[in-house]
C-alpha cells in the first residue's frame, strides 16, 4: 500500500486516504494478549492506534532471522488495518552497508503493512554527519518512492536541528516532561508540560511546511527505578501535552514506553506491555483523538482567516473542511483559569459545539454572534478543547 504527504497540510496518506497517525513506541508483543485475553494488536487498533514503531538494528549477520520477525509483524499490522513505521537502525546513517540497506528495502517496500521507515534516531544529539542521512534518504527513495522516512530527534536548539530538516520526508521531536524533578528531558527553562507545545514548534521553525511527528510520553529512562520515581502522565496530562503538539504542528502523534517492563506492573510485565496504563490513559485518550469528529478536526488543513482568543495563554490552531470550521485550543497556563472569548469566525456562523471527550464532558452548545463566542465553561490550567461550527 502506498503512502506519500499530503503537500497541502502535511497529512499523511494511505491508500489514497488521508490519516492522522496514532502510533505506539513500542506496541504489545505481537502475538499478546490483554489481561482479559483479547488479542493484543486487535484490542489497540480497535482503540484507534493505526501506526506501530518497529525497532531492531540491523546486522547482515541476522537478516534473515529479523526479516522473518519483521514480516510477521507487517501480516499482522495489515490484518488489523494497521501499518509499521519501520526502523533502518544500523543502516541508517551512511551508506557503508549499502549492501543490506538495498536489500531490506526491496524486500519489505511492497508489503500493504508497511507504513513509513524510520531513519536515524536523535541524530543531532549524536551529532551526526547530515550528509550520510541525506545519502540514505535518497538511496533509499531510488529503491522505494512509495514511502516516506521519518526521523525523531531529542529536544534539541533551532541550530542543532535545522541541518537535519533535509534528511527526512518528516521530522518529529520525541519530548517527555513529566518527571521528578518536572521537565528535566527537555532541558529547558520551561518546566511545565506545555514544554511540549515549545520543542513541536521548534521543529516548525526549522524548516516551515516540512510535516511534524511529536513522540509524547508513556515512560522513558527519567522514570525509571532504581535511580528515578516513576510517574506517568495523567489523562488529563496527556491529553493536554497531545492537544498542544497539535496546535504547534505535529500531523501525528507517538506515545513512547509503554513496552519499558521496568515500570509496569508484575501482571504486565508477564504480558509484555503496560495494559495498566493503556486502560486508563492511553485508549481513553487514542479513541477521544480516532473518534469521528476529532479526526476531521486533527487533519482539516488551517483557515485562510486568522481566529484570536483573550487570554494570553490561550494557543489555538483554526481548521476548516468542506462543511465545518474547528478550533482546538488550549491553556497553557499552570495557574491561569477563568472563562475565554473568541474572535475571528466568518460572518454567518451563529451556533456551534464544544465536542465531547469522556463521559463527565458531553457536547455543550455555543452561540455566535458577529465572529465571536465565549466559551461559557471555566478554562482551568491545561484544558484542551475543539470546537466545531457548521459552515
Amino acid at each position: 500500500m502506498k503512502t506519500r504527504i499530503d503537500g497541502a497540510t502535511g497529512n499523511l496518506v494511505s491508500g489514497g486516504r488521508p490519516v492522522f497517525p496514532l502510533g505506539l513506541s513500542d506496541p504489545p508483543p505481537v502475538d499478546g494478549k490483554t489481561p482479559s485475553g483479547r488479542d493484543a494488536w486487535a484490542e489497540v487498533a480497535g482503540a484507534g492506534i493505526n501506526l506501530a514503531r518497529h525497532y531492531d538494528p540491523w546486522a547482515a549477520s541476522s537478516a534473515a532471522e529479523q526479516m522473518t520477525s519483521v514480516r510477521r509483524k507487517l501480516d499482522v499490522a495489515h490484518q488489523h488495518g494497521m501499518q509499521l513505521w519501520l526502523a533502518l537502525a544500523g543502516v541508517d546513517n551512511t551508506l557503508a552497508n549499502k549492501a543490506l540497506l538495498t536489500e531490506i528495502v526491496n524486500a519489505i517496500k511492497g508489503h500493504p503493512g508497511l507504513g513509513v521507515w524510520k531513519g536515524a534516531d536523535e541524530p543531532a544529539a549524536g551529532h551526526l554527519a547530515p550528509s550520510g542521512l541525506v545519502a540514505v534518504l535518497n538511496h533509499v527513495h531510488s529503491l522505494d518512492p512509495d514511502h516516506p522516512l521519518a526521523i525523531i530527534e531529542a529536544p534539541r536548539p533551532l541550530s542543532d536541528l535545522k541541518p537535519y530538516a533535509a534528511v527526512c520526508d518528516i521530522h518529529g521531536v520525541d519530548i517527555y516532561p513529566v518527571s521528578v524533578p518536572p521537565g528535566k528531558h527537555a532541558a529547558r527553562a520551561n518546566k511545565d508540560i506545555s514544554v511540549v507545545g515549545d520543542v513541536t514548534q521548534i521543529l516548525r521553525q526549522a524548516n516551515p511546511g516540512q510535516p511534524i511527528w511529536t513522540t509524547l510520553q508513556i515512560a522513558w529512562s527519567g522514570v525509571l527505578p532504581p535511580r528515578n520515581q516513576v510517574v506517568f502522565p495523567t489523562l488529563q496530562q496527556a491529553r493536554f501535552m497531545a492537544y498542544d503538539a497539535i496546535i504547534a504542528g505535529a500531523r501525528g502523534l507517538f506515545f513512547f514506553g509503554g513496552h519499558l517492563r521496568q515500570v509496569m506492573t508484575p501482571q504486565d510485565r508477564v504480558r509484555g506491555f503496560n495494559w495498566t496504563y493503556w486502560r486508563n490513559v492511553q485508549k481513553p485518550l487514542t479513541q477521544e483523538l480516532s473518534g469521528p469528529q476529532h479526526a476531521a478536526a486533527l487533519l482539516a488543513p488551517d483557515t485562510p482567516f486568522t481566529v484570536t482568543a483573550s487570554a494570553p495563554d490561550i494557543a489555538l490552531s483554526a481548521r476548516q473542511t468542506a462543511d465545518s470550521i474547528y478550533v482546538i485550543a488550549v491553556r497553557r497556563s499552570p495557574t491561569a483559569r477563568g472563562k475565554v472569548t473568541f474572535r475571528g469566525l466568518p460572518a454567518g456562523i451563529s451556533a456551534g459545539t464544544v465536542l465531547p471527550h469522556g463521559p463527565s464532558n458531553p457536547p455543550r452548545p455555543l452561540g455566535v454572534r458577529s465572529g465571536s463566542f465565549t466559551d461559557t465553561s471555566q478554562y482551568e490550567p491545561h484544558n484542551a478543547r475543539v470546537y466545531r461550527f457548521p459552515r
